[in-house]
């Protein structure tokens, strides 16, 4: 079978040269992982030594490891994994700047034509990346998630983790972001247009979801060895509501057409409400409300709901040009054509 998916592979070629394989990058954004780190890059190597010997057109290039300011000895260790590897780079930012902003360092440090983020923790294994590959190859996707198949965290962080997708997507109106994970396979021109756009203040996803939305997922099994033996996870309440907050700033805000529907309605209202106090007036239907008090009421809603929708259009500017000035693009090319040689490998497995 393995003979077959390499004898389709190559006559997807011109058959007078060997097939080039596809090129694999990992990215993993490293704070407290020094007893992790070790085990990690032995799966990894694992994994690239399967594919260097077997006959699936993968290949893993490298893994691109971010010092994110650690300080439990992870650079230490670092250090000595690049030295032993020579497949493993090591970028080490200033200080710690948070899990997203040093996943967008990794990623504008790795060349390949697919790049994997993973956790520093093992709970994403670098032997489900095929299965990524797999949908994105089949489903013509640019962005897969994994999904965990159970719960890999406390109840606690879950239901906060689901809590915010859902705002996330009411807010932003885009269905995609309800299977954000931090364990993803991203098209490399992508990931790296989109980690260009991100500034201090853009959620990574959402600047992913400026340049596609062939998103798909995959459930996954995952196990959080730190917090099956620690009792925590690597990232607490207050890292999760700093995502939050930056993936709300830098969502199209969905919000404003909500107030601008209830400032034009204000004014539906104001105006049918006129109406039939002039009607009341010609034909001497005349309330016993306290003179001038219905039409201050009329005239209040009325221009309330005007400035609503003025204010409205001009905040829905504002947010159209803030995102621009983020970097989201009128238009991003990308090649796919590569792709056939990845749905023959797995066609014929």
């Amino acid at each position: 079978m393995a003979e077959t998916a390499a004898t389709n592979a190559s006559e997807l070629d011109t058959g007078a040269a060997p097939v080039v394989p596809i090129s694999v990058s990992t990215v993993t954004p490293v704070y407290r992982g020094a007893e992790h780190l070790g085990a990690l890059v032995e799966r990894l190597e694992e994994v690239r030594i399967a594919y260097q010997q077997g006959d699936a057109p993968i290949e893993f290039i490298e893994s691109v490891f971010v010092d994110d300011g650690s300080s439990d000895g992870s650079s230490e260790v670092l250090e000595k994994l690049a030295a032993t590897y020579p497949w493993i780079t090591v970028v080490t930012l200033s200080r710690n700047f948070g899990q997203h902003p040093a996943t967008v360092a990794g990623i504008l440090h790795a060349g390949g034509e697919w790049i994997v983020t993973l956790d520093e923790d093992l709970q994403h294994d670098p032997i489900e990346v095929e299965k990524l590959l797999e949908v994105a190859a089949e489903g013509r996707h640019d962005l897969v998630y994994a999904t965990p198949s159970g719960t890999n965290h406390s109840r606690s962080r879950g239901l906060f983790s689901n809590t915010f997708k859902r705002l996330l997507v009411s807010l932003s109106g885009n269905e995609n972001l309800a299977q954000v994970q931090s364990f993803r396979l991203v098209r490399g021109d992508i990931a790296r247009g989109a980690a260009a756009a991100v500034d201090h203040e853009t959620y990574l996803d959402v600047a992913l979801s400026w340049f596609t939305d062939r998103v798909g997922s995959v459930e996954i099994e995952m196990h959080d060895e730190r917090f099956q033996q620690e009792g925590q996870s690597g990232y607490g309440f207050r890292s999760l509501l700093s995502h939050a907050r930056r993936a709300i700033i830098s969502s199209q805000a969905k919000l404003l057409r909500v107030a601008a529907f209830f400032g034009l309605l204000s004014v539906l209202i104001a105006a049918v409400l006129a109406v039939r106090a002039a009607i009341g007036v010609a034909f001497g239907d005349v309330s016993d409300v306290a003179p001038g008090w219905p039409s201050l009421f009329m005239t209040l809603l009325f221009f309330g709901g005007v400035l609503s929708t003025l204010m409205v259009v001009l905040l829905e500017y504002s947010v159209s040009v803030a995102l621009h000035l983020k970097g989201k693009p009128a238009f991003f090319p990308v090649d796919r054509r590569r792709d056939a040689l990845l749905r023959s490998y797995f066609s014929s497995k």
